[in-house]
């Protein structure tokens, strides 16, 4: 495997680079104490991948197995108990364990812990997640064919 092809082809580099601080306030909260921080979205990134801040409070769920046709997906445990699925077993990954899930690969997660649990999740391509995050508290008034609709759009098949 080699390099990819140069995307940039300056000379002298640019001042891009972008921080955000640990402190700063999540980008979007779930009413069930699921709070999402938007670390690099795909279009910060030019689409070559999503990064983003998952805290969950200790009454967090999270989704059954599904897969994606066109992203790959990884978690990182940042604190507290994840319980990811393999696609085999559920196995509770703690702080410093990393699972990575490629395209067509059945996962899923959640806190199952009783105490609060925070992880990164990546996905690349840098697919437009944030608009499923803040999707997902409005299945309840869709219909079953918006719903349908919904997971197709944002490339989620559960199983």
């Amino acid at each position: 495997m080699s390099y990819p092809p140069p995307r940039y082809v300056g000379e002298g580099g640019e001042i891009t680079a972008a921080f955000r601080a640990a402190d700063a306030p999540a980008d979007f909260e779930y009413s069930v104490g699921t709070r999402v921080h938007y670390l690099a979205t795909g279009r910060s990134t030019n689409g070559q991948f999503g990064l983003y801040r998952w805290e969950m409070s200790a009454a967090a769920g999270g989704p059954d197995p599904h897969f994606h046709r066109s992203i790959s997906e990884s978690f990182y445990v940042l604190e507290g108990t994840v319980t990811i699925y393999d696609g085999q077993r559920w196995v509770d990954a703690e702080p410093g364990d990393w699972v990575h899930v490629p395209e067509g690969g059945v996962h899923g997660f959640a806190n199952r812990s009783g105490a609060p649990a925070s992880m990164l999740l990546h996905f690349a391509p840098g697919a437009p997640r944030e608009a499923y995050f803040e999707g997902l508290p409005h299945l309840g008034s869709m219909s079953d064919d918006e719903r349908a609709a919904f997971f197709r759009e944002h490339d989620t098949f559960w199983v």
